[in-house]
């Protein structure tokens, strides 16, 4: 079947993608990285399990909404098994995905994502022309916002509220600095001199205040969890409403414009995601305080080493090969639960990517 290119749908998708990754970053100190949110789930972690479970909702929200699953791969089980492997492997080396690299590496201006992406993208266009060279030519874009866009636009107003209410409403987790206060006496003439301290006594004296100096930001864990949740609730339905989810558009614009099958949907997804999320982490960072607790996670930098090169080599081979990355891969997991299509593939796809993530 043809693909047919969805200018505005992937646009306006691509809008509000960097919309939940910012509440995140300014909620939890976090980098939306959801490859990340899988190697950690499966070893225990809590907030990265609802991560998770916000995608894999999302997608289950969009199946009930539209009746249906996603489309059913052309490849074969064993090429889907390989894919989620080789994705899986090449993300936990690379320690990123296209969300956590391209999504928001890119809107630092982090060399080691801009490295990453660009080298994924390389291995994913070669893997495609080898793979997908067969396909069909795409037919005449669809300027709509398809039978279904409306609503899935509108319902990302929920957890977008949601998260404004946890920045604006949320239990404060910063204990207020005390003012220093510096005790100046005045002797007057005739007065007594001043009593003279021990060190002791002034340590004593001092105590209450310098532990007012020391403010912990102590993270809130269950509201932590729950931002987790709805971000990622929201990721899931803007990932739907770009097309990111369809394994054809993906590995159609891998193929290059100067391919009779190249779907343009993608780039209109990165001209609506990439200018905002920019402009979004370079003039709305705030204090880097995150509203729930804990940490100030987003890297400062990092090298480029051999270890992330290859990393997102192999993962632009599962990538070019499959055509679904960790996030679309979530969000079919739910839809395919709602709607009992393509549950096999799907199921398959993901589990190898846990496994590959597992290998290192």
């Amino acid at each position: 079947m043809a693909s047919s290119p969805t200018p505005l749908q992937s646009f306006l998708g691509g809008l509000t993608i960097p919309l939940p990754v910012h509440a995140l970053m300014l909620l939890n100190g976090n980098v939306f990285g959801i490859s990340g949110y899988v190697h950690r789930a499966v070893r225990g972690s809590v907030e990265a399990l609802m991560g998770v479970t916000g995608l894999v909702l999302g997608g289950v929200a969009v199946g009930m909404l539209e009746g249906t699953g996603p489309s059913v791969s052309p490849l074969g089980l064993s090429q889907i098994i390989l894919s989620g492997f080789l994705v899986g492997l090449g993300s936990k080396l690379a320690n990123g995905c296209t969300s956590g690299h391209m999504i928001c590496g890119i809107a630092r201006f982090s060399v080691r994502s801009i490295a990453a992406t660009a080298t994924f993208f390389t291995t994913g266009v070669i893997t495609a022309r080898l793979v997908h060279v067969g396909l069909p030519a795409t037919t005449l874009s669809d300027w709509t916002l398809g039978a279904n866009g409306i609503n899935i636009l509108a319902l990302q107003a929920l957890p977008f509220l949601v998260a404004v209410g946890l920045y604006n409403f949320a239990p404060g987790v910063l204990k207020k600095e005390a003012p220093l206060q510096t005790n100046v006496n005045v002797i007057k003439a005739g007065s007594p001199p001043p009593r003279v301290e021990s060190p002791r006594q002034h340590m004593a004296s001092h105590e209450t205040t310098i532990s007012n100096l020391n403010v912990p930001n102590a993270p809130h864990t269950f509201l932590r969890g729950f931002a987790y949740l709805v971000t990622s609730f929201q990721f899931a339905l803007a990932l739907r409403l770009s097309n990111l989810t369809e394994a054809r558009r993906v590995v159609s614009f891998l193929l290059l414009p100067v391919h009779k099958a190249f779907d343009s949907s993608l780039f209109f997804l990165a001209m609506g995601a990439m200018p905002l999320a920019i402009l979004l982490y370079r003039y709305g960072r705030m204090d880097k305080k995150p509203r729930l607790g804990g940490l100030w996670t987003i890297p400062k930098g990092g090298k480029v080493d051999a270890r992330l090169l290859l990393g997102a080599a192999i993962f632009g081979v599962g990538w070019g090969l499959g055509g679904v990355c960790p996030g679309p891969g979530l969000v079919n997991l739910g839809r395919a639960v709602a709607s009992g299509i393509g549950l096999e593939q799907v199921s398959a796809w993901v589990g190898a990517l846990v496994l590959g993530g597992l290998m290192v």
